[in-house]
């Protein structure tokens, strides 16, 4: 990785000439045709799901893509509405009464994620142990797999993006395969297999490669879909992307809605909004953190500055008619694996939202979602690969437990419950450590004409010490030189050896030099995000 990746990575919100170097374009890019190919049934789903307007859905993600992609500060976070929140805006609909009153609540969610960004909440998105980080990520693999497969095959009476194990059909993950199976339809499978073969062999031949893949499985499953028409193995309606089609500028501003502020005194609509902000953001920094632990170029996001941009992206959302949104994972991870670089992908994805909407919905509506079935199906299995459990085995049981626990939690509950169970036995092993093992560590600088900085490491360096070390590196003060000395430690977490070296790799963009003294990388995190990265 160069010096440039680095830079583009500490880029400002108005450094917009680094962003659009074509270096970087020619990533980005392809990256944002993958992302709104991704996101676009999605939002519909989700949509449909919660019992709001479909138009709503695909408002808030050309919201999350172009508002909460400016004003982030992750290079790689994709936001739109997200699966976690269907139950909770379902049932709030029905308890506030209108849909104009839960936009209120949506604007006040907002605020108070705002809030929670100023007064640096955002913190506690460094406390997540990366056991359970690596196997939320490959649990979403999982889960898009297996919940992908009924749209392969052509029948799935549950919406698009659904990650719960029990369904809103009445069927779980398990028996939705097993019923789509029954009801196979030829022509969508015939569809998503070319769409794998296209997906797997195209990028492989350098001569077409610079042709985005996923544009290749459009156009081919909109030619197949247009063969089979008339035939047994023509595809149903409900096969089909879905979105609403404008006739001209009346009938597209008559799609957005207007909040209920009369509503502001009651209590109700408080409580959907605590609510809302505080599963919002526990799953925006949740996606947040997984996002870093897959970007090849190992930048740290700010998850204060990630509070604010999805606040402000909610109460834009609220405002205009939208849903309540957040870092979503499936759309994240499909950014970095399509090899997008900076913001700009995650930007452009949301303008070709819009620009669908308004000139191109016959065209769009003509797409299969067995061939977009397909490119989730690549996402989940790139993020699920079996050397991530080989590699994950080899840092030893303490991490290898949280690990699979987390896996099977998200799987069979939802993702913030799993997630939950996942923490709760990774917090189990860092006390069993730390109750055996003290930890500590100290700064000392000394000035003999080098200014250098001595960081000290305990005999114990737990996770418990991850968040404190990593606020004292990143406050380091430009053009330092620092010494980071593991001579008297026993053991270093994982975790924190993690941050010490992401820091190192990263550090020169200050004009900080990092020497290590023996602080040796036993767990060879790089080469864990090079397998959950690699095409």
């Amino acid at each position: 990785m160069n010096q440039h990746d680095h830079n583009v990575g500490k880029a400002g919100f108005f450094d917009l000439h680094k962003y659009f170097l074509g270096k970087n374009l020619k990533r980005d890019l392809p990256a944002s045709i993958v992302v709104f190919l991704v996101a676009l049934p999605l939002c519909l789903g989700i949509a449909l799901a919660s019992g709001a307007p479909l138009f709503a859905g695909l408002l808030t993600g050309i919201i999350g893509g172009i508002i909460v992609g400016a004003a982030s500060g992750s290079q790689l976070s994709v936001a739109g509405p997200a699966a976690g929140l269907t139950v909770i805006v379902l049932n709030a609909i029905a308890t506030l009464g209108s849909y104009e009153t839960f936009l209120l609540s949506i604007i006040i969610a907002g605020g108070m994620q705002i809030i929670l960004g100023l007064i640096k909440a955002g913190t506690i998105g460094n406390y997540f142990p990366s056991a359970v980080i690596e196997g939320m990520l490959a649990a979403i693999g999982i889960i898009l797999i297996m919940k992908q497969l009924p749209h392969a095959v052509g029948y799935d009476a549950d919406y698009e993006g659904d990650e719960s194990f029990s369904q809103a059909d009445d069927h779980n993950t398990f028996s939705e395969i097993m019923h789509a199976i029954a009801k196979i339809n030829y022509g969508a499978v015939i569809i998503s297999a070319l769409s794998l073969l296209i997906l797997i062999y195209w990028p492989k031949i350098k001569k077409v490669a610079v042709v985005p893949a996923p544009l290749i499985v459009v156009i081919a499953g909109i030619a197949l879909s247009a063969v089979f028409m008339g035939t047994d193995f023509a595809l149903l309606d409900k096969q089909f992307v879905a979105i609403p089609i404008v006739k001209n500028g009346e009938e597209f501003f008559n799609l957005f809605r207007s909040p209920n502020f009369s509503a502001i005194t009651n209590k109700d609509v408080w409580i959907v909004a605590a609510t809302i902000a505080i599963v919002a953001s526990l799953e925006s920094l949740l996606s947040l953190e997984a996002v870093d632990k897959i970007d090849p170029i190992k930048r740290v996001s700010p998850t204060n500055r990630e509070l604010v941009a999805q606040g402000l992206g909610n109460v834009i959302s609220g405002m205009l008619g939208g849903m309540p949104m957040t870092a979503v994972i499936v759309r994240s991870s499909a950014n970095v694996n399509s090899g997008a670089r900076t913001k700009v992908s995650a930007i452009v994805h949301g303008v070709f939202l819009l620009l669908s909407l308004l000139f191109i919905p016959g065209l769009i509506n003509m797409i299969p979602l067995s061939c977009l079935a397909a490119i989730l199906l690549m996402t989940g299995y790139r993020l699920t690969r079996v050397e991530l459990f080989r590699h994950v085995w080899h840092k030893g049981l303490s991490q290898f437990i949280p690990f699979v626990v987390t896996i099977v939690a998200v799987v069979f509950t939802d993702l913030l419950k799993g997630v939950g169970i996942g923490m709760l036995v990774g917090i189990f092993y860092i006390l069993r450590t730390n109750m055996r093992n003290p930890y500590f560590y100290r700064i000392v600088k000394d000035d003999d004409g080098k200014k250098t900085i001595h960081i000290r490491l305990a005999e114990e360096v737990s996770f418990l010490n991850k968040a404190a070390i990593q606020i004292t590196l990143t406050s380091l003060p430009e053009g330092s030189d620092v010494l980071i000395d593991g001579s008297n430690s026993r053991y270093i977490d994982p975790d924190v050896l993690e941050t010490i070296h992401n820091f190192k790799h990263n550090a020169y963009t200050k004009g900080i030099i990092v020497q290590l003294q023996d602080v040796k990388d036993r767990y060879d995190v790089p080469k864990l995000k090079e397998l959950i990265y690699k095409p």
